[in-house]
């Protein structure tokens, strides 16, 4: 299966609000998963298909990884969750902090606060329509990914002076054809 190419900042395409799915085709589930063997070989937890360059609600998420990674000994484990045209509809008051990072700004980690608990809509693969509710990892990551749909990235969630730091290396190296020096 042919990998995807992960955009990076400042690709203008990440600020764009993508568009909604209408149709549940062959192609699809092709760009589904080939998503989701792009976010594994990153690796990665989470992409939408916009960091792949095409703005459309779409997201794979695995944290089974990530968390099964901690226990060296084991085979990872993988439970992978397609989101399609997802929406927040609920975010609890109490917040929590996760350092996170990015395929689309690679080696660049920040501390950033958001709500604790999410209720999120979503449909599956298959167009069926589900509603879920998480917390700790997931609701983190369902909330990061949700973002990049919106045009949005978790820098910022961070201080002003600090996304301008990222986004100006980014930016320089892109220029000259290199990895940015963090």
């Amino acid at each position: 299966m042919d990998l995807l190419d992960i955009i990076t900042i400042p690709d203008k395409t990440l600020r764009k609000t993508s568009e909604p799915i209408e149709r549940f085709d062959d192609d699809l589930q092709r760009f589904l998963d080939q998503m989701l063997a792009t976010m594994y070989d990153a690796p990665g937890i989470g992409l939408a298909a916009v960091q792949v360059g095409v703005p459309r609600r779409l997201i794979t998420i695995d944290v089974a990884a990530k968390e099964s990674e901690e226990d060296e000994e084991r085979e990872p484990t993988r439970d992978p969750i397609f989101l399609i045209n997802p929406e927040i509809v609920w975010r609890s008051d109490e917040v929590s902090t996760y350092e996170e990072g990015c395929l689309s700004i690679p080696e660049y980690y920040a501390e950033v606060e958001r709500p604790a608990k999410v209720r999120f809509r979503y449909l599956d693969r298959e167009g069926n329509q589900h509603e879920r509710e998480a917390e700790g990892l997931l609701a983190t990551v369902v909330q990061h990914e949700v973002d990049h749909l919106d045009g949005k990235l978790f820098i910022d969630h961070i201080s002003k002076l600090k996304r301008d730091m990222v986004i100006k290396k980014f930016t320089k190296a892109s220029k000259q054809g290199t990895k940015p020096a963090l």
